[in-house]
């Protein structure tokens, strides 16, 4: 059973076209991540999904139900990119109140909120009020509540905004924390690099089009070049057409009567696939 199915999906405001007939399939337990430029219509895809945007055309299904489906938002966790949480209220006060609103009772949250709050590093910043808590810290508190649901499916809008490189490992390790035990996790990021080292797959996607999906797990099984360094010369580039000819280069380098000081596949980053399928948009 798919995690998120959309066929046709489509977003018009007036006569600007802000999603023209998306067609996803995301499976239970991977890491899928979006990309595209500014105003490429990857914050609509998502109100979309999470039935907070009615779609113009098309539709989907979200844990096998429609999209806007109460039951099936009922286990969802959503950090959204611009949140404004009510700001006289504790860290733990903000968690119970989301708590109670997921009608999660209140002995539950009496183990859940300590839980959560430590596993973002906030476990002695509870009683604080959030309007005390740094850019940093509430989007820890953020993240906390998006996962106070036990949710099946994570949505993550671009989580580590505001953080520093201690939070940003922080996201991705509660994103590889949800993957192992089966959640789906949807990441909204203008990161590349947080994209590249937490997802399974990505969709590109430019002025409200689906250009192509992209699975990062075979990124190092296609054409890739290999620096080679000869002892006392210049460093050469050779092609091969996949890493399973590595081996055999090697043998035929050493074998030539050359002293092989380097020997570097360089694979192409999610940048330099990025700029390729979506372009360079200066």
């Amino acid at each position: 059973m798919l995690a998120i199915e959309t066929e046709g999906l489509s977003k018009r405001y007036g006569t600007r076209v802000a999603v023209a007939e998306l067609g996803l399939e995301i499976r239970r337990g991977e890491a899928f991540g979006l990309l595209g430029p500014n105003g490429a219509g990857k914050s609509t895809c998502l109100k979309m999904l999470l039935g907070l945007a009615r779609p113009s055309a098309g539709g989907g299904l979200l844990l096998g139900r429609p999209l806007g489906d109460v039951e099936a938002r009922r286990r969802v966790g959503f950090l959204p990119e611009h949140f404004h949480f009510q700001d006289w209220l504790s860290g733990a006060e903000l968690l119970r109140l989301h708590g109670r609103l997921y009608g999660i009772s209140d002995a539950v949250l009496g183990e859940r909120i300590p839980e959560l709050l430590a596993r973002v590093g906030l476990e002695h910043q509870g009683d604080k009020p959030l309007r005390a808590y740094s850019k940093g810290m509430q989007q820890r508190v953020g993240l906390a509540q998006a996962l106070l649901n036990d949710p099946e499916i994570l949505f993550l809008d671009e989580p580590t905004s505001g953080l520093d490189p201690l939070g940003r490992r922080l996201v991705r390790e509660v994103i590889a924390e949800q993957r192992a035990r089966g959640v789906t996790v949807f990441l909204n990021s203008h990161l590349l690099g947080e994209v590249e080292v937490s997802c399974d797959r990505v969709a590109f996607v430019k002025e409200g089009r689906l250009l192509e999906v992209h699975d990062l797990r075979k990124m190092n099984g296609g054409a890739l070049e290999v620096r080679v360094g000869i002892a006392g010369g210049e460093a050469v580039i050779h092609k091969v057409a996949n890493e399973a000819e590595l081996p055999r280069l090697l043998r035929e380098l050493i074998a030539s009567g050359l002293e092989v000081s380097e020997f570097t596949p360089m694979r192409p980053s999610l940048e330099e696939v990025f700029l390729s399928i979506v372009g360079d948009q200066n």
